[in-house]
């Protein structure tokens, strides 16, 4: 079930004032407050909305150094592998992928000697058989989804089916 325009707006404005409360998003978006917390848990029940919690800085946290690591794994041993990675603290993500690795994971180190104790700590499980690592020079795009909420529902792109002009 895809998104609409008030799911858009809402969704907005919780990434522009993430503390906002219910009762402020309807008087602010012109909708009943009922209206506004059945949408947020819609929502949130169909996985578009996953959490409201804070926004992280590895880097203001001290971990100035983000790297990926292409991982290659012995067949057969994705869940312990999955398992081992989720015990490292700075194993931020890891994504099972195509192509010459197996799985791609975003890491942070405090710096690039620490990055060697983070990938000793990643190899060192017998299921991975070999890892890739690149370090991030700079991240002129940071994670973002409001291009992607705009696009769900037309904002700033292609007019929506009824709405093209007449030829």
């Amino acid at each position: 079930m895809p998104i609409d325009r008030l799911d858009a707006a809402l969704i907005r404005l919780l990434d522009e004032e993430p503390r906002l409360g219910v009762l402020e998003c309807s008087r602010r978006l012109g909708v009943a407050r009922g209206t506004v917390q059945a949408r947020l848990d819609r929502l949130h029940a169909r996985g578009v909305v996953r959490g409201f919690g804070p926004h992280l800085d590895p880097a203001a946290l001290g971990f100035a150094v983000t790297a990926f690591a292409t991982l290659e794994i012995r067949q057969g041993r994705g869940p312990d592998v999955r398992a081992h990675l989720a015990s490292i603290p700075e194993v931020l993500e890891l994504h099972t992928i195509t192509g010459r690795g197996d799985m791609l994971c975003r890491l942070v180190a405090r710096s690039n000697a620490d990055l060697q104790r983070v990938i000793d700590h990643v190899v060192e499980f017998e299921g991975i058989l070999r890892a890739s690592t690149a370090i991030a020079l700079e991240n002129p795009v940071p994670y973002r989804v409001l291009p992607l909420v705009a696009a769900a529902v037309g904002d700033g792109s292609e007019p929506e089916p009824d709405e093209q002009p007449d030829r």
